[in-house]
């Protein structure tokens, strides 16, 4: 009997694993075919499109931070969205007299974020703005990363500071300069600890999934919008099988 369990649990993940990309799959192809399908407004967004354009406007600089947690492992996926972001934000602003600025505490994020940097300049014909030192590598220690992190943001004319990434305390240190030169902060991240921290400081923190959601809202493509879809979905299977479940147990069914 206890053999079996590990075995029905592993099905069970399959099947659902399964579950959700035959979901994605169908609803990728619905969002081909109807692209402007309204997504729950998250005000950090709508905030951060309106300060690309006035940043752009201004002759001013955004910043994108991607933390300290690498690409591998679970904190590999909050630094992907990072680097997704900074390829929107890169396209968004290449008109801009100052073009974006990657920070981050871990070698190879450093070297991903100079090649998505170049790469989205790359792919717009807007090559020549590339500048190798947009993408920095501030500091290999959590506390070191934030201490190289605060003088991009009070020196180079930064108005807009996203926080996307593995973060620990030491975001309160980048969202604290932050709020001292003027500009707008976002954040979010996989840690719970950052999470709360950012929730208390930044002026539009990105909550739990939030962060993910970040490549269906800035338009990276239809499937960022179908993974949203899917996840939105299968919770309301979620609720209704929990409701169900607690019904039955009511009426003595279970």
């Amino acid at each position: 009997m206890s053999q079996s369990m590990p075995g029905n649990s592993s099905l069970i993940g399959l099947v659902f694993v399964f579950f959700f990309f035959a979901l994605l799959i169908i609803f990728g192809f619905m969002a081909r075919k109807n692209p402007r399908r309204p997504l729950r407004e998250i005000t950090a967004f709508v905030r951060l499109r309106r300060g690309i354009g006035l940043a752009v406007e201004a002759g001013q600089r955004l910043h994108v931070s991607l933390g300290h947690g690498g690409v591998s492992g679970v904190q590999g996926a909050s630094a992907m969205i990072g680097l997704n972001l900074l390829q929107r934000i890169a396209r968004s602003a290449s008109i801009s007299d100052r073009p974006p600025v990657a920070t981050s505490g871990e070698t190879t994020l450093s070297i991903l974020s100079q090649d998505t940097l170049k790469s989205a300049l790359k792919a717009i014909g807007a090559e020549n703005q590339y500048e190798p030192t947009a993408g920095q590598l501030s500091g290999l220690t959590p506390f070191s990363f934030a201490a190289g992190t605060m003088p991009v943001i009070q020196d180079q004319h930064v108005s807009v500071s996203i926080l996307a990434g593995h973060f620990g305390p030491e975001a309160a240190l980048i969202t604290d300069v932050s709020e001292r030169s003027g500009g707008l902060t976002l954040g979010g991240s996989d840690s719970i600890t950052a999470q709360a921290i950012l929730y208390a400081t930044a002026q539009e923190p990105l909550i739990g999934e939030e962060l993910y959601a970040a490549g269906a809202y800035l338009q990276a493509g239809p499937f960022h919008t179908a993974s949203i879809q899917t996840q939105d979905f299968l919770r309301w299977i979620l609720a209704g099988i929990i409701l169900v479940g607690g019904i039955l147990k009511l009426v003595g069914v279970l």
